[in-house]
């Protein structure tokens, strides 16, 4: 029991960001080459990409830096019937 505690600690999860590696992202405003085909066309939404001829999704390098929740009831104007 032990012993898997020490290996585990030792070894690398893919869970960790900074030992995650490469990931492959679409980029706006640049020539996004797909990952699976090669080609150019994409159907772009609001967090993802997708091929138009093979299908392969990407996920936005913009919407990425964004978590559910971004915005906190500080980021809302205070009114005043409210503040008193």
């Amino acid at each position: 029991m032990a012993r898997a505690a020490v290996e585990a600690a030792i070894r690398a999860f893919p869970h960790n960001p900074a030992r995650r590696g490469y990931c492959v992202v679409y980029r706006e405003n640049e020539v996004n080459h797909c990952p699976g085909c090669g080609r150019t066309h994409w159907y772009v939404g609001r967090t993802t990409a997708e091929c138009g001829f093979c299908a392969t999704a990407l996920p936005l390098a913009s919407a990425s830096a964004h978590g559910v929740g971004g915005l906190s009831r500080s980021h809302y104007p205070v009114i005043a019937a409210e503040a008193a």
